[in-house]
C-alpha cells in the first residue's frame, strides 16, 4: 500500500514513517501545500493523509483541487481543529475520514486499514480527458469529436492509468502492478501488446496524443 502523507510537523512524519514501514506500507511525504498538490495530482496513491493547517496552502484548498480533478483516492484529514463545524467542512469537501491531533498510531493504522477495505467507488459516468480525446470508462469507449472507438476493459484501465498520471514516465513494473495487479502473471510482452493496441486505438480516432517509449524504463502519455 502506498500512502501520501501531507504534514508539516517533521517529527510527527518520522514517527508515522516508522510505523507505516513497520506495517509493510510505503509513503511519500510533503511538508507544504504546493508540494502536496503536485504529488496529489501527479502520482497515484492508495490513501492520502492530509493535515488541514499547512504553510502555503491549507488542507481544505488542496482537497478541493484534488476532488475537482476527479481523483477519488481516500483521504484522511488530520488536524488539531476538533470542533464540529471544522469536521463537517472537511467531510463535505471530500475527506473520507477525520482524525484529531493528538492521536495514537494504532488508531491511525486502524483507520488506514478500514479505508483500504472499502470497495472502489463506482460512478455512473466516469470520463477522463486528455489532449483532444475523452475516455468514457462507463461505456469503455475512446472518443474524439464524432469519432468513437470501443476498447477492451483492460485497454480502458491502462489508458485511464496513463491519463491519471499524465506527463509522468511510468515504469513497466508500475503499470503491471497497478493495472493487472501485483499477483498477476502478465509478462512484459503482454504489456507491450496492449501498448500497441492503445496506439492503434488513438490513431483510429485521429488523436494527436501518443504513448512514447522511454527506453529501458517504460512509457509516457504525451500530447
Amino acid at each position: 500500500m502506498r500512502i501520501l502523507v501531507i504534514e508539516d510537523d517533521k517529527e510527527l512524519c518520522s514517527i508515522i514513517e516508522y510505523q507505516l514501514k513497520k506495517n509493510g506500507m510505503e509513503a511519500d511525504f510533503c511538508f507544504n501545500g504546493e508540494d502536496a498538490l503536485f504529488y496529489g495530482l501527479k502520482q497515484t496513491y492508495d490513501i492520502i493523509m492530509l493535515d488541514r493547517m499547512l504553510p502555503g496552502m491549507d488542507g481544505i484548498t488542496i482537497l478541493k483541487k484534488i476532488r475537482n480533478e476527479r481523483i477519488t483516492t481516500p483521504v484522511i484529514m488530520v488536524t488539531a481543529m476538533s470542533n464540529l463545524n471544522n469536521r463537517i467542512e472537511g467531510l463535505d469537501t471530500g475527506a473520507d475520514d477525520y482524525l484529531v491531533k493528538p492521536f495514537e498510531m494504532e488508531e491511525l493504522l486502524a483507520r488506514i486499514r478500514a479505508l483500504a477495505r472499502r470497495p472502489t467507488k463506482i460512478e455512473n459516468v466516469n470520463e477522463f480527458y486528455f489532449s483532444d480525446f475523452c475516455l468514457n470508462e462507463g461505456k469503455v469507449q475512446l472518443i474524439r469529436g464524432d469519432e468513437i472507438c470501443s476498447l477492451s476493459k483492460r485497454e480502458s484501465d491502462l489508458l485511464a492509468f496513463f491519463i491519471k498520471n499524465k506527463g509522468q514516465v511510468l515504469t513497466r513494473e508500475l503499470l503491471l502492478t497497478r493495472v493487472w495487479g501485483a499477483d498477476s502473471f502478465v509478462t512484459d510482452g503482454n504489456l507491450d501488446n496492449f501498448i500497441c493496441f492503445l496506439r492503434k486505438r488513438l490513431k483510429s480516432v485521429h488523436s494527436h496524443a501518443s504513448i512514447k517509449t522511454i527506453r529501458s524504463v517504460g512509457y509516457q502519455l504525451e500530447d
